[in-house]
């Protein structure tokens, strides 16, 4: 199965990064055999890689830096890079591999201290004679110190260094960075494309598969834990259930604070496990004693190790709310259609019959005014307001129409 098996409906983009890799694999043997490098080539130092959510721009990303770290026989055969099997390939696809260093934000922000080990790693040569891989999953939250890092490293990288962005859009990069990089540019998969995905992959059967599918309008990574999670699906369910709730200020209120605390929830029960990990590890590191005694000197990379957990959890809540507030502007988007007869298909249609009394019991106009006041909720919540603050106004705000 080939790195490029996991790009969802991006055929085109699955050429023109198949061509890159072969390229970049000819550049490696030319230094090897000190032969004459490829005159015209398709590989570059950097690559920015922007799609809406959903679309896999960091899985393209992976796929990519697997097929640079290639190194399976075939290849001297005329096969292509990125066979998905060799060592180069399975480590760089689970984050093992020792040339390729990911990025991802911890908190709201990717500091310059998350950044500062990995550009100093940049400028070093890759350990296996290849590439030198940074991928960095979310450029759109480097703040202004650690985009200057990555710019510096940027404009004059390594030879054999290369750096995958990954963000929503050409805007979301500083115009400086996203100048010096090849744009790749991702669709937001086919609900059918990402149903077969489901089947094919995940084993699920093809009527579930075409519910999750549906319900995510595409969102890969989401109808994979639809269609796998249990728990997913519960709380999707309540959400849908929400617009139903807000008829009187007390339903909006309870509404408000169920929908936080199960925000809260669940970041805390997914970062309980890792947080407990990283901080045993830490301490075994760090040579704690038996009994837990920290050895003295060793408080403030605790406390450091403890500010990085909290953010953790800060974004992971708000993630969680995110992804409740798209779910909620999906069921109005499907209310509006209803009400103005379009035959564009429904997403949430397992609610048909509450989307259906929504429609008759309101106007289009009133329905959009939900919408925006979610979108509203949305950038309150960037912004740092209480979540609790923002949530609450704006079932307040779905209750007025």
């Amino acid at each position: 199965m080939a790195v490029w098996d996991d790009l969802v409906g991006q055929e085109r983009l699955s050429g023109q990064l198949g061509a890159a890799a072969r390229d970049a694999d000819a550049i490696v043997t030319a230094a090897v055999t000190g032969t004459a490098p490829p005159e015209a080539s398709k590989m570059t130092h950097a690559w920015l890689f922007t799609g809406p959510p959903g679309s896999g721009r960091a899985t393209a990303a992976r796929a990519f830096a697997a097929a640079l770290q290639c190194v399976s026989p075939d290849r001297a055969l005329g096969g292509s890079p990125g066979c998905g099997f060799c060592d180069g390939c399975h480590t760089a696809l689970v984050g093992t591999h020792a040339d390729v260093s990911t990025v991802a934000a911890v908190g709201t922000q990717i500091l310059a201290d998350d950044m500062r080990d990995t550009v100093r790693k940049s400028f070093t040569s890759p350990a296996n004679g290849r590439w030198q891989v940074i991928l960095v999953e979310d450029a759109e939250r480097l703040n202004e110190k650690s985009a200057n890092a990555v710019l510096k490293a940027v404009e004059e990288p390594a030879p054999r260094t290369v750096w995958l962005l990954c963000a929503p859009s050409l805007e979301d990069v500083l115009p400086t960075i996203r100048s010096r990089c090849r744009h790749v540019g991702l669709l937001t998969p086919s609900v059918d494309a990402v149903a077969d995905m489901l089947v094919r992959r995940e084993g699920i059967e093809p009527e579930a598969a075409a519910v999750a599918a549906r319900a995510t309008q595409g969102h890969i990574e989401r109808a994979r834990r639809l269609a796998t999670d249990p728990r997913a699906r519960e709380r999707r369910a309540a959400v849908l259930k929400l617009p139903l709730r807000v008829e009187d200020i007390g339903g909006c209120l309870k509404a408000a604070q169920e929908l936080v605390d199960a925000a809260s929830e669940e970041s805390k029960q997914l970062a309980e496990e890792v947080d407990t990990k990283e901080t045993e590890e830490l301490k075994a590191a760090l040579g704690a004693v038996q009994g837990g005694r920290m050895p003295r000197g060793t408080a403030g990379v605790m406390k450091d190790l403890e500010d990085k957990q909290k953010r953790r959890r800060t974004r992971a809540q708000r993630d969680s709310l995110d992804l409740a507030l798209t779910e909620l502007t999906g069921f109005y988007r499907d209310v509006l259609a209803l009400q103005l007869g379009s035959r564009v298909a429904l997403a949430n249609v397992e609610v048909r019959d509450s989307l259906e009394r929504m429609a008759r019991g309101g106007t289009p106009e009133a329905t959009l005014r939900r919408i925006d006041a979610i979108a509203a909720c949305r950038e309150a919540l960037e912004r740092n307001v209480a979540p609790l603050l923002a949530v609450e106004a704006m079932t307040m705000a779905l209750r007025a129409g």
